[in-house]
Formats: C-alpha cells, sequence, structure tokens
C-alpha cells in the first residue's frame, strides 16, 4: 500500500473511531449531569486527544485541523445524545461499539506511525496512545476513575492489536488482511476481558 493509500485509509478510519469515542464520551458526559456545553466538550476530549498526541509526536498537524469529517463527526454525536436525551449508563451496544473503536483507533494510529517511517516499537507506542488517551481524559474531566488503569484491559488489547498489526506488516503479509488481523486482535483481548471479567493483577492491599 502506497503512502496514498495509506493516508485515505487512515482518515477514513480517524472518522469512524473519532464518532465512536465521541458518542461514548457525550453519553458518560449526559449520565455525568454536565450540561450541553459540557457534553460537547467532553465528546470532543474523548474523540481527537488521541489521534491529536500521535500526530503531533509524528510532527504532523493533526487531522481535525485539515480533515472537516472529523469535527463533523463529533457534533452528530453531540446531536444524537442530545435529541435522545439518554443518561442512563453505558450498555451492551456502546460498549460494542466502544470496542470497535479502540481497534480501529489502533490501528490507524500503527498505520500512519508506520507511514511516517516511525521505529516499530515506537509505531505500537502510537498506536496505543491514539486507542486509550481520549478515553482516560475523558474519565479525569468526568471525575471517574480512569477505566484504563483499571479494568476492562483497554491498553493491554490495545497493545495486543498493535503488535500483531507491526508483526504482520514486518512479515509483509497483504496490508488490508494485517489491518483486519491487527483490528480482530484488538476486540477479541477486550471482549474475552469483558465476557470473563479478567483484569491485570493487582497489588493487594
Amino acid at each position: 500500500m502506497d503512502f496514498t493509500q495509506v493516508d485515505t485509509l487512515v482518515k477514513a478510519l480517524d472518522v469512524l473511531a473519532t464518532f465512536v469515542f465521541a458518542l461514548v464520551g457525550a453519553r458518560v458526559a449526559a449520565d455525568r449531569g454536565l450540561d450541553y456545553g459540557g457534553i460537547a466538550f467532553i465528546a470532543a476530549v474523548a474523540s481527537i486527544t488521541g489521534g491529536t498526541l500521535r500526530n503531533v509526536s509524528l510532527g504532523i498537524r493533526p487531522n481535525w485541523i485539515t480533515n472537516p469529517w472529523i469535527l463533523s463527526s463529533i457534533v452528530v454525536s453531540v446531536a444524537i445524545t442530545i435529541i435522545l436525551q439518554t443518561t442512563k449508563p453505558i450498555g451492551k451496544f456502546l460498549l460494542m461499539m466502544d470496542t470497535l473503536g479502540l481497534a480501529v483507533a489502533t490501528i490507524s494510529g500503527v498505520q500512519i506511525a508506520l507511514a511516517y517511517k516511525a521505529s516499530w516499537y515506537a509505531a505500537i507506542v502510537l498506536g496505543v496512545i491514539t486507542a486509550v488517551a481520549g478515553g482516560l481524559l475523558r474519565d479525569l474531566l468526568c471525575q471517574l476513575e480512569p477505566v484504563v488503569l483499571h479494568r476492562e484491559t483497554l491498553a493491554t488489547s490495545a497493545l495486543v492489536g498493535a503488535s500483531v498489526y507491526v508483526g504482520l506488516h514486518h512479515a509483509h503479509m497483504n496490508s488490508n488482511l494485517t489491518a483486519l488481523l491487527g483490528g480482530v486482535a484488538v476486540m477479541a483481548v477486550r471482549s474475552i476481558s469483558i465476557i470473563f471479567d479478567l483484569h491485570l493483577p493487582k497489588i493487594k492491599r
């Protein structure tokens, strides 16, 4: 896959991940009793933080500056949340959507890092950052214990998926299949951890 194809694919993946993360962020904000402005702010923070950190680390402009679809997807997610007027905790559907967003963000993070000649380990780290940074900041701003720090193996799922992608990429496997398998790895690890209530070990108090 040449750079133009990678750039087009990354933009599409970023829009999808942005929408999903913004929708989940907006629901979390609504559940915490924030006003419309707060909901919009949390949705934006949750959805663009990871991609922005990734791009800044690579020395390129954040995608939301050059791609109007990024901000449009945030507006749509906020509008959906406000119109539905739902403040229930996140259900199974949104949890599935969030898992999809985690996979998409991880793969887009790794892809653009490799496209800009980052080392294999830097690509993995940037894939994880792209996937979890927004959710971490979302939870902190909403005064919640960050999910990424204590349950659902969010970062672990992103780490596994990013590692699978990098490994297959260096094995010269077809780029589309590499992206698919990397994304499936993310979703599989997180889904298994949720279904079987698996978490990383903790120091016992």
